[in-house]
Formats: C-alpha cells, sequence, structure tokens
C-alpha cells in the first residue's frame, strides 16, 4: 500500500514536538512540557456563549468567511490593538485555527517551485506546508547571539529569483523571540526591492514580556498591501481545542483565500464563532482576560529563566509567547540524545531544538504554558539528571 502515498507525504517527517509528546506518554508518572498549550480554561463567559448559541440551535453553516459579526470584532480588535485597519467584509477570513491559514495561503500564492523563506528555528508545520503546496521551503537561520531575530544581511542572502514570500514567525515559537519595530524597518527595504510577500504568523502577539509590546511588520508604510497577517483565538484566550483563527490582508488576497477555504473546509464551526464574538466584544473584559494570562505566563518565564541559568542551561531572556529555549551546550549532548535520556532517565519531556530547524541544535524547547508547581517539579528533576551527568 505505501506505493499509493505520494512521495513528498513519505519523506516527510514526523513533527518532533509529537514525537516527544508520545514518548513521554510512554513512561510512567512523566512530566511533559513540550506542548505549546495554554493550562487556562477558556473564560467562562466564552463558554457560556457558545453555549448559549447551541441551545439557541445555531449549529448551521455560516458564510464561508465567517460571521460578520465576528469579522467586524476582529477588524475592531486589530485596530484598537495593533494599529492594522482592515474592511471586514473583504480583508478579513476566519479559518480553523491559525494553522488552516497558513495552509490556505500557502496553497493560494505558490506556484510549483516557488521558494518561500523559513526563518528557524520556528514554528515545524512551516516547512511541510511549503511542500503540501509543491513550493520549496528556504531556510533563512536566526542566531542566538542576535536573540534570534531576523537582520537584513540574513534575508538578503537568502533570496534568489525563485523567493516568493517570506514567513515572518514573531513572537517565535520556539525561542520566544520577539521583532520590534526597528527590527522590522530594517527588512522593509529588503523585502521592497525584491518584491516579496510577507506572511506574519503573529498568534503569540498578546504575550510579550518585559514592558514590549508586540508590533505588526504589516503596520509598516509600504507592506499592509504585501501582508498576510494570521491570528487567532488559541493562546490569546485559551481556545486552542475550539480551533479558530483568522488571516487579514489585502482583499485581492484573502478572496483569493476564500475560494480555497471554501471548497476545503465551508467555513469555521459555528458554536467557536460565537464564543469568540463573545471573546472580543467588550473591550475591557477582552483585555483583562489577555492580562491575566500573560501575568501567569510572566512569572512562570522569569522563574525558569533564573532556574536554568542557576543550573548552566544558559537562556537569554525570551520577550514572547511561552517558550523557554537554554543552551545545552555543559552536556556535551545533541538536542535529541539529551531530550531522549531525560524523559527515559528522569521522567521530564521537553522538545529537542533541532525539531524547529538544524539551527535549533544544541538547545531544548522547554514550554511553561503549566501550572508554576510542573514547572518547579521538572526543574528538580532536570537538576537531578545533571548531577547525575555530572554538570554541575
Amino acid at each position: 500500500m505505501k506505493d499509493f502515498v505520494a512521495k513528498r507525504i513519505q519523506d516527510m517527517e514526523w513533527s518532533g514536538i509529537r514525537k516527544f509528546a508520545d514518548i513521554a506518554a510512554q513512561v510512567p508518572d512523566a512530566l511533559s512540557l513540550c506542548v505549546g498549550e495554554p493550562d487556562f480554561k477558556t473564560p467562562d463567559r466564552v463558554r457560556r456563549a457558545a453555549i448559549v448559541s447551541l441551545e439557541e440551535g445555531k449549529t448551521r453553516y455560516t458564510m464561508n468567511m465567517g460571521l460578520p459579526e465576528l469579522r467586524a470584532a476582529i477588524a475592531h480588535y486589530m485596530e484598537r490593538r495593533f494599529g492594522l485597519r482592515y474592511d471586514h467584509a473583504q480583508e478579513i477570513l476566519c479559518t480553523i485555527g491559525a494553522s488552516e491559514a497558513i495552509d490556505v495561503a500557502l496553497r493560494t500564492i505558490v506556484e510549483p517551485g516557488d521558494e518561500i523563506l523559513v526563518v528557524e528555528p520556528s514554528y515545524v508545520a512551516y516547512k511541510p506546508a511549503i511542500t503540501l503546496a509543491y513550493g520549496v521551503p528556504v531556510v533563512v537561520t536566526t542566531k542566538a547571539e542576535n536573540k534570534f531575530r531576523l537582520m537584513p544581511e540574513e534575508l538578503e542572502a537568502a533570496i534568489t529569483p525563485k523567493t516568493k514570500a517570506i514567513i515572518l514567525p514573531y513572537p517565535n515559537n520556539p525561542t520566544g523571540a520577539i521583532m520590534e519595530k526597528e527590527d522590522l524597518e530594517r527588512l522593509v527595504p529588503v523585502i521592497l526591492r525584491h518584491d516579496l510577500l510577507v506572511i506574519s504568523d503573529e498568534i503569540y502577539a498578546e504575550l510579550t514580556y518585559g514592558g514590549k509590546n508586540h508590533f505588526s511588520i504589516a503596520a509598516l508604510e509600504g507592506m499592509a498591501d504585501r501582508t498576510i497577517v494570521l491570528n487567532g483565538f488559541a493562546k490569546s484566550f485559551s481556545m486552542t481545542g475550539w480551533r479558530l483563527g483568522f488571516a487579514a490582508g489585502p482583499a485581492p488576497l484573502i478572496q483569493a483565500m476564500r475560494k480555497v477555504h471554501a471548497y476545503v473546509i465551508m467555513c469555521a464551526p459555528s458554536v467557536s464563532q460565537y464564543g469568540a464574538i463573545e471573546a472580543l466584544g467588550d473591550d475591557a473584559l477582552c483585555d483583562e482576560d489577555i492580562a491575566r494570562m500573560r501575568e501567569a505566563y510572566d512569572k512562570r518565564r522569569q522563574y525558569l529563566l533564573e532556574e536554568l541559568n542557576r543550573l548552566g542551561m544558559t537562556c537569554f531572556a525570551p520577550e514572547g509567547a511561552f517558550y523557554v529555549f537554554p543552551s545545552i551546550a555543559l552536556t556535551g549532548l545533541s538536542s535529541q540524545e539529551f531530550c531522549r535520556r531525560l524523559v527515559q532517565e528522569a521522567g521530564v519531556a521537553v522538545v529537542p531544538g533541532d525539531a524547529f530547524g538544524n539551527s535549533g541544535e544544541g538547545f531544548v524547547r522547554i514550554s511553561y504554558a503549566y501550572s508554576m508547581e510542573e514547572l518547579q517539579a521538572c526543574i528538580e528533576k532536570i537538576e537531578g539528571f545533571l548531577r547525575k551527568l555530572g554538570c554541575i
């Protein structure tokens, strides 16, 4: 039966995140810090709104682009929080999570053989999604000494006549890096000179720390007309299982994406859309829900930074998302070997850095979307493991 499977699928590797999460599930009493999923419940008011929609029988298909009132709420939110203005009737598409938005955007713009730049380390799904769209992923490597921010010279060096677009993944999974306004401004001349499209994955936009606020490249002069902004409700409102995201951008691109979305998906779940309307419906409550979770993440972030650096697993201070990306150089082990031994010998599962690209070798990703008690228990086990290795 293998002969029936397309070669590009056979060649595609499994997600390194899921690989180690599955290994952890087979180790009795193992603690896993692998998955980037908020440990908070979806806000009560959002859950109640969804329940009411079900009780009222609002269970039919919606418009392909999403409920008009939800798209209007998204447009208001994007302008209020990030200074981005979109026509909700033409320039916003509701999707099955930001993951579908990535897939649909790529399938809409990619011709066979087009090169799409992937900034690494970054989310594991970008390169497979490009391959599925018959494009060619081209890696742009960022460095720890630059806080994993994309430098204009790194971008310039990766561009060829076949380059069509770049996926900009900030705040970044797995490193926690952000790009500030000044960083993005340095990229714009390169992007304009080579006439590139930008797919800006901003799913962690609300999770920034240390007084830093997210800034979107779409807000810079000349960029709104060549940027597709991807976002969603999973991380900001702890709505991962609701599977609701959105894409915002120029009407010609969004309407083309709508065509793909309509044939493949039809529409996002109605119950999720009604819940999302409530999530965004009151500005003060929206901000309060986000701030409550962000403050908890920040405390966990600071705890892990202090402890990991104390143990010699040096780590730059991430300013976004909910991950730390410490070095494991003191162990002399590869990322894969470190993670395999850590889960088997100490009962703690984290993700090897090379799961996010070759540039992640020598690092591991630790998610702090877990309770402080779980993080403390894991640090104790990691310390014991390092002592066993003779590293401390």
